[in-house]
């Protein structure tokens, strides 16, 4: 285990923790997120965890979630299924409407404890730091340099702070009511520094990275790959015809709001062929169904 990486995550909760209230910790049920709910208690910082639940977690998530009898489940608006209704489309790579509104809901005006981590993707080495904060640029831009704060601006948005030093938590402090505020504590872990971690206190983890899972998402999500998206339907087929019946009722919904019709997209099984790659056409589709 990394003793000093752990030393300086436990520092930087320590850090930015909220005069006022506890930190709003997104806790997902995978291994990062149970690293930094370990480190907060370690760190005896405030704070309170929550799962967004989207409607396509894996069951072995969601009873594991069920386990951690601290985590607070919070409830969507709307399923996944009324959401690719409403959208008109399946979520992709591109169009990533079911996280903004399923998994990035909930703790506004809050320090969020998240567990981002660079090494995830050459992506995220861009976008995230230490602390990453989400605003009105300008008027955020304009307190960073008031307080004096070393920041950098993503390309993505927001601006990035990568100290715990007495200007970033002053510009943090001031700022966070009126922003989306991050506090990433293993921002430059790797794998092998969390499991480490996770099994030197003890976790086991999530039940799926004991079944040769090697992430936990959302059943059927673009991001993990055709290929994984396909394992994840053999062995969830119940979730499989669900996507294929919503699929059915976005088809319907289309054609009565008046949009633009296809020779690729005949029925909900079409489209779940589309989605999972196993459509030639599938690559030229995105442009032409992005309409509604």
């Amino acid at each position: 285990m990394n003793t000093e990486k752990e030393k300086r995550a436990i520092a930087y909760l320590q850090a930015f923790e909220p005069a006022s209230e506890p930190y709003y910790l997104c806790y997902s049920g995978g291994k990062d997120s149970d690293c930094i709910k370990i480190l907060a208690e370690l760190a005896g910082v405030k704070f309170e965890a929550y799962h967004n639940l989207t409607t396509v977690d894996a069951p072995e998530t969601v009873y594991y979630i069920k386990s951690q009898k601290d985590v607070i489940i919070s409830f969507p608006q709307k399923t996944m299924w009324q959401l690719i209704v409403e959208k008109g489309m399946p979520p992709t790579r591109l169009a990533r409407y079911c996280c903004e509104k399923l998994k990035e809901r909930g703790g506004d005006g809050r320090v969020r404890i998240t567990g981002v981590r660079w090494s995830e993707s050459p992506k995220r080495r861009e976008s995230a730091g230490l602390v990453k904060i989400i605003g009105k640029e300008k008027t955020t831009r304009k307190q960073a340099e008031a307080e004096g704060a070393n920041y950098r601006v993503s390309k993505q948005g927001g601006l990035i702070l990568n100290d715990d030093n007495d200007e970033s938590r002053r510009f943090v402090e001031h700022c966070y009511r009126t922003t989306t505020t991050m506090v990433n504590p293993i921002i430059d872990w790797t794998d092998e520094d969390v499991w480490s971690f996770l099994h030197h206190y003890g976790c086991k983890g999530n039940p799926l990275y004991h079944c040769g899972f090697h992430r936990i998402g959302c059943i059927g999500c673009p991001l993990g790959g055709y290929a994984s998206m396909k394992k994840e339907f053999l062995r969830y087929p119940k979730y499989r015809e669900n996507y294929v019946r919503a699929f059915d009722r976005m088809l319907q919904r289309r054609q009565e709001k008046g949009l633009p019709a296809n020779n690729i997209w005949e029925d909900g099984e079409s489209v779940m062929r589309w989605w999972v790659g196993d459509d030639p056409r599938q690559l030229t589709m995105f442009d032409e169904v992005n309409d509604g």
